[in-house]
């Protein structure tokens, strides 16, 4: 037997084989002839006869070698390899019996998953935890995961709130402190012309000035407030802080 593009055929020697054949053969006979007289003649007669003749074999229909298939009825050579156990996850059968796995899997099926944490070679900065057919990274606490998806670095620091609010209210009690001095500065003039408890506001000047004055004091008693504000604040215990 013999093997090419693994289509495997047998080869057999041509035998010899008995073939008939009619034969004619003549035999002579007497016979009357015209006047009363003996003649003699012959008749064709047939037997048959038979002889040796070589005859090619008929071809044998070729046919693949064990492990090995047609890929198509009408395909010449045999170029698909047969795996007796189905490649599984992805595998394909490049020869017989052998599959070809993809990327996390192993076996002889591709049915074993890899576990690439057990590996040096994973790659992650921190922490591997392994998966089917791949793996993923991840960060200890107070570090985040990188772009590329395996080193860690420093997480960002989060907003404390109760620092951007002390930073309004210093920015509110700057404010409430402009105004005071701009107020006491215009007011400076005609502080011995100011009633000493006016009740009403009226049209005149002074009546206008003692009004504004009220409102001076009004706006110390809003700073006292954002003073005593500030001073809950310090003693505030946040979420998540000790």
């Amino acid at each position: 037997a013999r093997c090419r593009r693994r289509v495997c055929s047998a080869e057999a020697p041509a035998p010899s084989v008995a073939e008939s054949h009619v034969q004619p053969f003549y035999q002579p006979y007497l016979t009357t002839c015209a006047g009363g007289r003996l003649c003699s003649t012959y008749r064709t007669l047939y037997k048959v006869s038979y002889r040796l003749v070589t005859k090619p074999a008929a071809r044998p229909a070729a046919s693949c070698c064990p492990g090995w298939s047609r890929a198509s009825g009408a395909a010449l050579g045999c170029s698909r390899a047969v795996c007796w156990v189905p490649c599984r996850n992805g595998g394909s059968c490049v020869f017989p019996n052998r599959c070809s796995c993809p990327p996390g899997w192993t076996g002889a099926a591709c049915e074993t998953d890899v576990d690439e944490c057990a590996r040096r070679g994973h790659g992650c900065g921190q922490l591997c935890a392994n998966t089917a057919g791949s793996y993923r990274c991840s960060c200890r606490a107070g570090f985040s995961l990188a772009a590329d998806g395996r080193t860690c670095g420093r997480a960002a620091p989060q907003p404390d709130p109760s620092s951007e609010m002390k930073e309004e209210m210093k920015g509110l009690k700057a404010r409430v402190e402009a105004l005071e001095q701009k107020l006491q500065a215009v007011l400076a003039p005609f502080h011995n012309l100011m009633p000493s408890a006016p009740d009403d506001v009226g049209t005149d000047p002074v009546s206008r000035l003692s009004h504004s004055l009220q409102q001076l004091d009004r706006i110390d008693s809003l700073s006292e407030q954002i003073s005593f504000l500030e001073e809950r604040l310090e003693t505030c215990k946040c979420p998540g802080k000790g």
